[in-house]
């Protein structure tokens, strides 16, 4: 019998990966490590898909760790992330329990299933200010120039091109010692959702978080002191967001790139999934559609070895 240090439960936005681990964790009686990388903001609810109540099963509540974490505009990172995880995870482990992470951030999942080691990079003011008037499209270029890409997928603001730069020039101008990360023997589950049905989903998703006040919850980070351009930043409903707010796009234009943004996401998120099982990963792909009951005998069955 395999004796796992870790479940990890992924999949693309709208697949149900977040009720599902709620359920498992209810009948496994442990917690939930978060792997979102835009859940971690307090205040960022509806634009982000934190539905806290998924993770109260039968009327418990199901502990959860690495969500509402930093404040809005902050940038937090891979780095800190894995420091993070690592702070849950033993506090998951000394009660004798095993943790489930679960989320649809590829990086942060990959970066503690596989132990990167990595160091923090602080910032390099004479760097910034080289960079400051060139494009978008002149960032990438240079950031491809380097040999080492991160995650590039996501980098669809200048600010966050030019972090990445910032990231790779230290990397490839200091030496350093790489930190220890543990390597865990994790049980990956994949919920596999079909396409269609994702498109659905996701859909009717953004419909329903917008009548229930998104745009308002964007007003009220701006109005609290959130700089539009940080918003931005954090891409995807943010980004649409904050754009229509601040008069640069049209509601029905705004809804429509937005619509289309995710469905992009959802289906970059899978090929980050399929590139980490040509990178070595062993995941368990689930189908979405089964009873929770069946879905949870699934993981059962995995964690006995079968």
């Amino acid at each position: 019998m395999p004796d796992y240090d870790l479940i990890a439960i992924l999949g693309p936005t709208a697949s149900g990966k977040t009720p599902f681990a709620a359920a498992l964790a209810n009948v496994l009686d442990t917690e939930i490590i978060s792997a979102d990388s835009r859940q971690i903001y307090r205040g960022m609810d509806l634009g982000t898909g934190k539905d806290l109540i998924d993770y109260t099963v039968n009327g418990k509540q199901i502990p959860y760790h690495l969500i509402d974490i930093a404040d809005p505009g902050y940038k937090y990172n891979v780095f800190e992330y894995q420091r993070d995880f690592l702070t849950a995870y033993e506090t998951i482990k000394q009660k004798g329990k095993l943790p489930v992470l679960c989320g649809g951030t590829g990086l942060y999942l990959e970066s503690v299933l596989k132990g990167y080691k990595l160091i923090p990079v602080p910032e390099n003011p004479e760097l910034r200010a080289r960079l400051a008037d060139k494009s978008l499209e002149e960032l990438t270029g240079i950031l491809k120039q380097y040999k080492t890409l991160h995650n590039t997928t996501d980098v669809d603001t200048a600010k966050r091109a030019i972090r990445a730069i910032e990231i790779e020039e230290y990397y490839a101008h200091t030496p350093v010692d790489e930190r220890t990360f543990p390597q865990l023997n994790s049980l990956i589950i994949g919920v596999d959702i079909d396409r269609e049905l994702r498109r659905e989903k996701i859909s009717r998703r953004l419909r329903q978080r917008l009548d229930e006040g998104m745009v308002n919850e964007v007003r009220q980070l701006i109005e609290q002191g959130i700089q539009p351009d940080d918003l931005i930043y954090y891409g995807l409903e943010y980004k649409y967001l904050t754009l229509y707010v601040i008069g640069k796009l049209t509601y029905e234009e705004m809804y429509q790139e937005l619509e289309i943004a995710i469905h992009q996401f959802a289906k970059r998120q899978m090929t980050w999934f399929r590139g980490m099982e040509r990178r070595g990963f062993t995941i368990h792909w689930m189908d979405a559609g089964l009873p929770m009951e069946e879905k949870i005998a699934f993981v059962q069955a995995k964690l006995k070895g079968n």
